[in-house]
């Protein structure tokens, strides 16, 4: 079967109808290229075609955009030469979009040709509205859930089929950023507003309205291929154009730090492609998407952001048991977290029972979504209804009997081992016996917590990220007797509350905190030895990490790094390294607990706004007069963060190195740009990454010893997807 076909009605217009055999939403592969190619050809051969409709057979949306899969293996299927047969593939798929443009018109005169509309029944990313940027006209119809843009910047790519060239054109540089740079979608009517389609029509009138377009005998010519056109704008050599793009320059340098190669390459197609004619533009725009095809970041960020992503959102780790769909959860705890985890439970439209010692903590627990809502509302992106809705789907409570018909319990209250036990208890003799209990923690041991458990197999732990609502990840944590039901109902509910779940075996700080302690305590060693903070703090957002380490302990609160450390020695005794501890200790000591107390690492104003970092932390370490090189500093903070990431797949605590990567960069911002610790240390390659240990182990410590597992991919040159990328065999034994 074939993703197009084509019918010619009896007043000689021809409907190619898009629909990709077993999807949901409508992809572009290659096949598809060529099927759409050739309906063209032959609706433009054929005198009795008067004119064409593109549309979609998918009801409710026209195109999600080019199959993400294909291109994450462009690369190795270009043949010997990847960058010449990238090139060729893509111009070759130019030329089909500019086929459709120019439609059979006379090359010299603009005379001729047939109309071709794009009728677009809702969503259209990617190559869903690249094609339609190529057509004559764009109808969408009137479906405010449908979403109209170009996405790709999202996944480390950038719109290289014709849709940067064509969308700058149309509305010039500045008013195209948003959607180019950004990734901005909108609805049909914001999409008309802002110029990226030209009429919304109601559903029913769609095909209509379209094909009574393409009767009209209307003008077809784009502006750039007429004379004397002139950008929206201006061209770059132009006073408007040129500060226009002296200012993307900085914005896009501001924003990414120059570590993500799409936005640099997107705008560089934008630059040098509105210096010259159209077609020549177009083999810009091809040169630009190749070199970044041919970037290995690109390829990560596609795979992790995207692939492997979306494998573990539909469950590619869930246990194979029936479906266990939540249909009511009981919160204990009405604090943030519980709050957080009350809101995206009720918005995912299940049954919530919040529970709380006294009946105004519990309230204040609920009014969590009252003020959510209310902001949705003053946004215009929910509705009163819609709030009385998700609030309505909240019972805050002190009354643990309300718990009885719950099946799934997520236990969120004070981070101590006793309280945890004694709720576990309360609760487990109030609900059902098929009831799964989890507990939210960062740090406490789920075996150890699943002790005060009669029914330890139904025992098992959810880590969510603060804030709950905002934060993509859920960290699901395997205790030594938790049971497949109990995963199985912890992956159930993360994919209803729609957040990307990582299961994990427990062990101290299971495998999110284990990685992103090192690097605060790297940071905080580095300001010991005298290393400049600002330094420190510029080095790790220059290598494409969203906080430094001092600004990220402000965030979380220096006295939670004293009682962390604390209880880590008790756990650990002597093995314990606590030479990154004085400082932390000592500030907490001062009273500077981060920025809730307005006072920590970096001073602060009485709104709580950053102003830079405090001049005490001179005064006590003395800066050294030689700084080290700024590679040496962050080489310093992703090792010590990768390195922990390939312990922990040695020790069985990640047993998915995709889950590694999505985890990564989901829950606490590891350098997108690299696709996650795995990614990055396959971008270096093992043998590279293995001596770059050994130098570090000698100048800094044992803690950068090279582990065992790296040093055998590094003797046999494997990398970590050649060897454990399927997810299949991802057990380093």
């Amino acid at each position: 079967m074939t993703d197009f076909t084509m019918k010619t009605d009896a007043d000689g217009v021809a409907t190619i109808t898009w629909d990709t055999v077993g999807k949901s939403m409508n992809v572009m592969n290659q096949q598809g290229f060529m099927d759409l190619d050739a309906l063209i050809d032959q609706a433009l051969a054929d005198d009795a075609v008067k004119g064409v409709i593109i549309t979609s057979g998918k009801e409710g949306s026209f195109a999600g955009g080019m199959d993400l899969n294909i291109i994450a293996k462009m690369k190795e299927s270009a043949g010997d030469n990847p960058a010449q047969g990238l090139m060729e593939g893509l111009m070759a798929s130019h030329a089909i979009l500019r086929k459709i443009e120019r439609a059979g018109m006379d090359p010299k005169t603009n005379k001729g040709g047939k109309p071709i509309a794009c009728a677009m029944q809702g969503t259209g990313l990617g190559i869903g509205f690249e094609i339609p940027l190529s057509c004559h006209r764009i109808f969408v119809a009137d479906n405010p859930k449908a979403k109209i843009g170009l996405p790709e910047i999202m996944v480390g790519i950038f719109p290289g089929m014709g849709g940067t060239t064509r969308l700058v054109r149309k509305m010039g540089a500045m008013a195209a950023s948003p959607y180019l740079l950004e990734g901005k979608l909108l609805d049909p009517n914001k999409a008309k507003s802002a110029g990226l389609v030209d009429e919304v029509v109601p559903a029913d009138e769609l095909l209509s309205a379209a094909k009574a377009w393409v009767l009209s005998e209307p003008k077809i010519v784009k502006p750039w291929d007429e004379k004397g056109y002139k950008m929206p704008g201006g061209e770059p050599y132009h006073p408007a154009g040129f500060m226009t793009y002296v200012g993307a320059s900085a914005m896009i340098n501001g924003k990414t730090q120059g570590v993500y190669p799409a936005a640099k390459a997107l705008l560089s197609a934008a630059y040098e492609g509105a210096m010259v004619p159209f077609d020549t533009a177009i083999k810009i725009e091809a040169r630009w998407f190749t070199n970044v095809l041919l970037n290995p970041s690109s390829e990560a960020m596609i795979r992790s952001l995207f692939i492997n992503k979306e494998a573990l959102e539909k469950g590619a780790n869930r246990p194979d048991v029936a479906d266990q769909t939540v249909k009511k959860v009981g919160v204990l705890g009405a604090g943030m977290m519980g709050a957080g985890i009350s809101l995206v439970s009720a918005l995912a439209g299940i049954k919530v029972v919040l529970i709380d010692r006294d009946q105004d903590a519990a309230d204040k627990g609920k009014s969590y979504t009252t003020a959510y809502m209310d902001k949705g509302i003053s946004r215009k992106k929910a509705t009163e209804e819609k709030k009385e809705k998700v609030l309505s789907l909240i019972n805050a409570t002190t009354d643990l009997n309300a718990l009885k018909d719950c099946d799934l319990i997520v236990e969120a209250v004070f981070e101590d081992v006793g309280v945890k036990a004694e709720m576990t208890k309360k609760v487990e003799a109030i609900i059902g016996d098929d009831a799964i209990f989890a507990t939210n923690t960062s740090t406490l041991p789920i075996t150890e917590l699943a002790k005060a458990s009669v029914r330890p197999d139904q025992f098992i732990g959810i880590h969510f990220f603060s804030p709950v609502d905002k934060m993509l990840l859920v960290e699901i944590i395997r205790g030594k007797e938790t049971g497949d039901v109990a995963v199985a109902k912890s992956l159930d509910f993360v994919r209803q509350i729609r957040k990307t779940p990582i299961v994990v075996n427990d062990e101290r700080f299971f495998y999110a905190n284990r990685c992103i302690l090192p690097y605060v305590n790297e940071g905080v060693r580095m300001l010991q030895e005298g290393v400049a903070p600002a330094l420190i703090e510029n080095a790790a957002k220059l290598v494409g990490m969203p906080l430094g380490p001092l600004q990220l302990t402000d965030e979380t609160s220096i006295d939670l790094g004293v009682k962390i450390a604390k209880a880590t020695k008790a756990a650990m005794g002597d093995a314990y390294d606590d030479s990154a501890d004085e400082l932390i200790f000592w500030m907490a000591d001062e009273g500077r607990l981060g920025r809730k107390s307005n006072a920590g690492f970096y001073d602060y104003n009485e709104k709580g706004r950053r102003e830079g970092l405090w001049s005490g932390l001179g005064e006590r370490y003395k800066q050294a007069d030689e700084q080290p090189e700024l590679i040496e500093v962050q080489h310093r903070l992703l090792f010590s963060q990768v390195l922990e990431a390939v312990r922990a797949l040695e020790e069985g605590v990640l047993m998915d190195i995709r889950e590694g990567d999505v985890g990564a960069i989901l829950g606490w911002g590891f350098a997108p740009w690299s696709g996650g610790p795995f990614s990055w240390l396959d971008i270096l390659g093992a043998p590279y990454a293995a001596d770059r240990c050994d130098q570090m182990a000698e100048k800094f410590g044992p803690r950068f010893a090279c582990p065992t597992l790296l040093r055998e991919m590094a003797d046999k040159g494997q990398s970590f997807y050649g060897r454990f990328g399927t997810g299949v065999d991802s057990k380093a034994a």
